[in-house]
């Protein structure tokens, strides 16, 4: 049996909430095997929450401070972290707060920056994991499927809902994976004009009913008519935001209602004969009227156990420590058949040693 790593995975998701600290172990044996040992979110201070809620608006230099800025404080947060929880750690494995995602202009750009966190945080640092992929034609996105397949092999499908909601699965004998749609990016927006920072267990969602234009227009978005690789950047949402604002006078519960059925549409169109057993995880497993409307939409043969909340909250910094893993090991942490890339990959950028 090999040794076990022992690393940090930071996450930093679209929907800009905090910054996820995860403390992992991974054995090597027959298979990897892991488990989180210590973790927490750390909630952004509100000044550097609305910088990076503003940061694809920053000039150039404002945005390279704000690149170090927040490298140094990831670093600090992650110091606190290591002293309070008295733990040795290898590396720590940071996926950054994105500003762009353009693959097709060749460009993924996450801000944290590598030397900041390093210096801060006296530990070794690897980052920038989406470049590599993107310069070999990939989307640089999703890269949490790797992890899936090594990983979470006793699913047939693994879905993250975040900011966007995407999925993970075995096709035809490789593993394939997409963005299936927006989720809690556009689902807080409108639950923040009633006043909540996000719609607790979808009870807003819930009082709603289905407005069939909006569903209609919403379904109609070019990116559902894309094959192949495909990703959803904050930057792709201005289309939703344009149909959804074209109707002032319906409700903003009608408007999470109608947003909720969307969700269920698109899931099930990308699957519409699933069997088996689906790990749901992100914020939106806690959205208990989607995961039912999920549930009865994708029908009795699927199993959807209730994940342990440490993986439901956690399970996306689990699986950047695990590419860290794979980057020190120099084994492929990207895969070709996920992103379009013209091969399989090792990205990630290391600082220190």
């Amino acid at each position: 049996m090999s040794q076990p790593y022992h690393m940090i995975g930071l996450m930093s998701g679209t929907s800009g909430d905090g910054l996820d600290i995860a403390y992992c172990q991974f054995t090597k044996s027959a298979q990897w095997t892991f488990k989180i040992v210590e973790a927490e979110t750390v909630a952004f201070p509100s000044a550097l929450e609305n910088q990076l809620k503003n940061s694809h608006q920053l000039s150039g230099l404002e945005l390279h401070l704000l690149d170090v800025a927040f490298g140094k404080w990831m670093g600090e947060e992650s110091k606190k972290f290591v002293a309070k929880h008295q733990i040795q750690v290898e590396a720590i494995a940071s996926h950054g707060h994105t500003v762009f995602h353009q693959p097709e202009k060749g460009l993924s750009l996450q801000i944290g920056n590598g030397w900041a966190l390093h210096a801060a945080s006296g530990l070794p640092v690897i980052n920038d994991f989406r470049m590599l992929d993107v310069q070999l034609g990939g989307q640089g996105a999703p890269l949490v499927p790797i992890g899936d397949m090594l990983l979470f092999d006793v699913y047939d499908y693994c879905i993250n809902l975040g900011g966007i909601a995407n999925i993970s699965l075995d096709a035809a004998g490789q593993r394939t994976a997409f963005d299936v749609c927006p989720f809690n990016l556009l689902l807080n927006h409108y639950a923040q004009q009633k006043g909540m920072p996000y719609d607790k267990g979808g009870v807003l969602a819930s009082s709603g009913v289905l407005f069939p234009e909006i569903l209609r227009e919403l379904n109609e978005i070019p990116f559902y008519h894309k094959r192949g690789a495909k990703s959803l950047g904050r930057e792709d949402l201005a289309v939703f935001y344009d149909i959804l604002e074209k109707y002032p006078n319906v409700p903003i519960e009608d408007k999470l209602h109608t947003l909720i059925i969307h969700y269920v549409y698109q899931i099930k169109k990308v699957i519409p004969n699933a069997t088996g057993k689906m790990l749901v995880t992100g914020g939106g497993a806690y959205n208990s009227y989607f995961m039912k409307e999920l549930s009865k939409a994708l029908g009795e043969n699927l199993d959807i156990p209730k994940a342990d909340p440490i993986l439901i909250d956690f399970k996306e910094a689990l699986i950047f420590a695990f590419l860290g893993v794979l980057r020190l090991r120099n084994e492929n942490n990207c895969l070709a058949s996920v992103t379009g890339a013209s091969r399989d990959s090792c990205g990630g950028v290391i600082y220190g040693n």
